[in-house]
């Protein structure tokens, strides 16, 4: 299950309080001076609370895929928006800001400006909105994958290359292969649209170069508008049969669903751990020698080993 999407700054939601409680006059308010109230705190474990903001944080931020298993959970698509290089004129995307694969409630598919990066780098960039988002999901049974919109509604590219986001059900129309680009560097990916042959799609009685040749791909190109300011506008289409730079997508995706960084991440959680749960775990109050021990252990694989011989000398310090 996905969580709802947060952006960094967002402030976090408060819950309303029930109304009935204050608009009935007849109901006491809960006592405020209760022995509970008054007791002190306990104090709170600091290296805990700092495990606590890191995860949030990371929860929070999005990296760039570099391989297409990385693929699953919210995504972005990157356009690609660079200049036009002096050999593939006619097949880049023009200049102008980095863009992003967008729908709107009613499964228009568009190229959506991006707002959240750093200097420009399109390598840097997070939706500031979520309309912007995509969830991704690996298809059984086939090499490919399918993008549900924010407005719940699959990404899907028809026989004529028109995107749109409208499919409540899978289809091949809904199916999109993802590859390693073939240039223009790393973590720049080819999406292979549903109007071709999806890999690992079984059809074996075709080789690999004409499957190739009966491919489509997702494609960026820059076109004349008379209803822009600018006189021209980014197209995105889904029928181009030729790689080039307009065909480089780049895909970002929240950090916590990135395979690696998920297990340098559960690897770091069992680095780390409170004095209160190690106190849980032992059964008594540790000193801080204790504490060290212990946490040194957990780095070191020797854990339970450690915690049995932690609890017998408690035992003997008892009845000494």
């Amino acid at each position: 299950m996905v969580k709802p999407l947060s952006f960094k700054g967002d402030k976090p939601k408060k819950r309303k309080h029930d109304s009935s409680s204050t608009s009935d006059p007849s109901r006491k308010k809960p006592s405020t001076t209760t022995p509970s109230s008054t007791a002190a705190a306990p104090p709170t474990d600091p290296d805990a609370d700092a495990h606590a903001l890191e995860a949030s944080a990371e929860d929070q931020s999005w990296v760039t895929a570099d391989t297409p298993s990385d693929l699953a959970g919210p995504i972005m698509f990157v356009l690609p928006t660079a200049t036009a290089t002096a050999s593939e004129p006619e097949d880049s995307a023009g200049a102008g800001p980095p863009t992003c694969l967008a729908t709107d409630a009613h499964g228009t598919v568009f190229a959506s400006v991006v707002e959240n990066l750093i200097e420009g780098d399109p390598a840097t960039a997070e939706p500031h909105d979520v309309r912007q988002v995509w969830v991704a999901t690996k298809v059984a049974g086939v090499e490919g994958w399918s993008f549900r919109g924010s407005n719940g509604k699959y990404l899907s590219s028809d026989k004529h290359g028109i995107l749109s986001a409208t499919a409540s059900a899978i289809s091949r129309h809904e199916v999109f292969g993802i590859r390693e680009a073939e240039s223009g560097g790393g973590g720049l990916f080819t999406v292979v649209t549903g109007t071709g042959t999806p890999p690992g799609s079984g059809e074996e009685d075709k080789d690999k170069k004409e499957k190739k040749e009966a491919e489509t791909y997702l494609s960026v190109k820059e076109v004349l508008s008379k209803t822009t300011a600018s006189g021209t506008k980014i197209e995105v289409r889904g029928d181009v049969t030729g790689l080039s730079s307009g065909t480089n997508i780049r895909i970002r995706m929240q950090a916590r669903f990135k395979p690696r960084i998920k297990a340098s991440k559960e690897i770091r959680a069992r680095e780390k751990i409170g004095r209160k749960e190690l106190e849980g775990i032992v059964g008594r109050r540790l000193d801080e020698e204790e504490v060290r021990r212990l946490r040194k252990a957990r780095k070191e694989g020797d854990f339970h080993e450690v915690v049995l011989d932690v609890k017998v000398r408690g035992k003997h310090d008892k009845f000494a």
